[in-house]
């Protein structure tokens, strides 16, 4: 389904991203998918019948869509009235950008039922985010400690908790294949998902290309995603040309045709396996780094959610949300939150009411 958007041409505080180094490591792709356990049963089909999930409520389904745009019924024929966000969006608008016109998601859906909340990072690296840089034990309790503030700022809607690992990470060198990113080990998104189990939550695999691709890349994981409890991350930032290295002087990009393939085989997964709706989360900062977000297709099989990723402070981020994530809407919203890069330079971490206060409010949190 197409709509249309509406592009703006602001000036902006611009965020940058730190980028770490990881080893060249083959990925094994043997067997498929037992969703009955959540283990892989090597060279054995797994006979597993998938559930049937609840059926869509499409009531609910529309009023919390207007929450999160800051819409409200105000009379008994059910106009609604636009609800300012903050001073970026002090005036009213006649053009309603959001909710976002499209399909109803499958049976199952994550959202808006609840909001997530990630803890991101690689297993392998303490500079990457919260998941490589503390201790299991202290990392879980942290999470738990969000998830409760965020379950308190917003009561009616239930927190899931997720681990967001970066299993395809760019990489300064080239590597065996000259691709710029490497694959991490069966035995990282096994750990994910174990300590996903741990909280109750789901699992979001983190895909940044290099110089590969969407299609080279994530086939590779299509034995994690065969899973209910497993989603997909992907990163235009980390999506280079050739000659561009990763971590240099560049920002990647993604247009809609990548970002629809990528949507293309979730949706095939999903309907192959019975499965619900998986959540596929694009970061983005800067303009450039989804080109023609107007035509990303959002099926039913596939809920799509735009985060801004980039750090600073509390007014660049808030500028940056307005013009790249409200202004040109595609699906749902998301932000990330940085513990360390977000208050550098004595600036201050976006508070819970800030982000509520956001049109239209994420449904999707990460933490860095």
């Amino acid at each position: 389904m197409k709509r249309k958007i509406f592009l703006a041409n602001p000036r902006l505080w611009l965020a940058a991203s730190i980028l770490f180094f990881g080893t060249v490591i083959g990925f094994g792709f043997f067997g498929s998918a037992d969703i009955s356990t959540g283990t892989i049963a090597n060279g054995v089909k797994s006979l597993f019948v998938p559930p049937k999930y609840p059926p869509l409520d499409k009531a609910d389904y529309d009023l919390r869509l207007d929450k999160l745009a800051h819409l409200l019924p105000i009379d008994a024929t059910n106009t609604l009235s636009i609800i300012p966000a903050s001073s970026s969006t002090s005036t009213a608008s006649t053009t309603r950008l959001w909710p976002v016109a499209t399909a109803y998601p499958d049976d199952g859906a994550i959202l808006p039922f609840k909001r997530v909340v990630a803890y991101y990072g690689n297993f392998r690296s303490k500079g990457m985010g919260v998941l490589g840089e503390y201790p299991t034990s202290t990392m879980i309790a942290m999470l738990e400690s969000e998830v409760a503030k965020w379950n308190a700022a917003d009561p009616e809607t239930p927190v899931l908790p997720a681990i967001q690992e970066i299993a395809i990470t760019a990489q300064g060198y080239p590597g065996p294949d000259k691709k710029y990113r490497a694959r991490m080990p069966d035995s990282d998104i096994e750990e994910a998902i174990d300590l996903a189990k741990a909280v109750n939550g789901i699992v979001i695999l983190d895909v940044q290309v290099g110089q590969s691709t969407l299609e080279d890349e994530v086939p590779t994981l299509a034995k994690w995603l065969a899973l209910p409890q497993v989603h997909l991350a992907i990163d235009p930032e980390f999506a280079m040309q050739p000659g561009q290295i990763p971590g240099d002087q560049y920002v990647g990009s993604l247009d809609a045709k990548d970002i629809n393939w990528t949507i293309d085989y979730l949706a095939n997964i999903v309907k192959t396996n019975g499965l619900p709706p998986k959540i596929l989360v694009i970061h983005r900062y800067r303009e450039h780094m989804v080109t023609n977000s107007q035509d990303i297709e959002t099926p039913p099989e596939v809920q799509v959610v735009m985060n801004m990723d980039g750090w600073g402070t509390p007014g660049g981020k808030k500028s940056i949300y307005y013009s790249y994530i409200y202004k040109q809407p595609v699906e749902f919203t998301g932000i990330k939150l940085f513990y360390k890069n977000d208050i550098a330079n004595g600036s201050t971490m976006l508070a819970t009411s800030d982000v509520m206060s956001l049109k239209p409010t994420p449904i999707y949190i990460q933490y860095q």
